[in-house]
């Protein structure tokens, strides 16, 4: 065979190829396309329905630009999720122990849940509610984060280093609480305020009719070492409400750094008693058009 003969031969094999490759690429644009469209015509959506879902979507291995962190409620953990994509990527353990990822069955954690007892009692379940970033100059600095538990009034430190819960600290004069966490502007402190009025020290029980005598509220302000990512107690302090209930909490910024903000309700003091012909609790919370908001000066 000559040199011209496998030239024109390679040529021709060459064309043949192309054009092969070229219809190749034709058919699965075309059936990408009919793809798309037997997508949306089957499941009824428009191309306001795909932007949406590509606004949201992250390819595997891709990260979110944002992470959310959210209370899990009577579960006594935090959910983290990302942004935009909505994927749940972590469940940290903090109150309540969790077979399903060792939290509480390792000397570690086990030691960890221990600093959750109330006088001497393992408390194993918790209700999550209000979590908060720490905070450099107001804004989140994404080192740590901190949660309250509304039904027994304890606060758990989470390292963001690796999403792990570090301490919990019980309130030795609350019952309950809900306005926490919040932290001021350099995470000096972590606010922390009862929900309903109760007796503050425990020396047994005492009757609903010595309510406005002996049952007060208050706000807590753990102090935080940053350095060495923990609450310490020894420096912390306590102020004392009168006896209605407190809901949320935050620290002031810019003009207002240096005072904290705690709202209220229920500033009727009302205790209910529906058996003997009274007006039920939400009611007789609500009989008042407006409540108190504290402003504490922390300075």
């Amino acid at each position: 065979m000559s040199k011209a003969t496998r030239v024109g031969l390679m040529t021709a094999s060459a064309v043949v190829v192309f054009s092969l490759i070229t219809s190749a690429c034709s058919s699965k644009t075309e059936d990408s396309q009919d793809g798309l469209k037997g997508v949306m015509e089957q499941r009824g959506l428009t191309e306001k329905d795909l932007l949406a879902a590509a606004k949201t979507y992250t390819p595997s291995g891709g990260r979110d630009e944002y992470l959310a962190f959210a209370s899990g409620g009577q579960s006594g953990q935090v959910i983290v999720y990302g942004i935009p994509s909505m994927r749940l990527l972590k469940y940290i353990g903090v109150f309540t122990p969790e077979p399903w990822q060792g939290y509480g069955f390792d000397d570690e954690s086990k030691a960890v849940l221990a600093q959750g007892r109330i006088r001497g009692k393992d408390i194993t379940y918790g209700d999550t509610h209000h979590p908060a970033l720490s905070e450099t100059e107001g804004d989140y600095d994404g080192r740590w984060l901190f949660i309250n538990d509304k039904a027994n009034p304890r606060l758990a430190v989470i390292d963001l280093h690796d999403f792990e819960t570090k301490q919990i600290v019980v309130n030795p004069f609350f019952k309950s609480e809900h306005g926490g966490a919040f932290v001021t502007p350099n995470t000096e402190y972590v606010m922390e305020a009862t929900q309903y009025a109760t007796p503050l020290l425990n020396d047994g029980f005492v009757p609903l009719e010595e309510f406005n005598e002996k049952y007060r509220g208050g706000i807590t302000y753990w102090s935080f070492d940053k350095e060495k990512g923990r609450i310490d107690p020894t420096k912390s302090f306590v102020m004392e409400f009168p006896p209605y209930s407190q809901d949320l909490s935050d620290a002031g910024k810019g003009p207002s750094y240096g005072f904290g903000f705690t709202n209220s309700f229920c500033t009727e003091r009302y205790v209910g008693g529906i058996e003997r012909g009274r007006p039920p609790f939400e009611a007789g919370c609500s009989s008042k058009d407006t409540d108190f908001l504290h402003r504490l000066v922390t300075k």
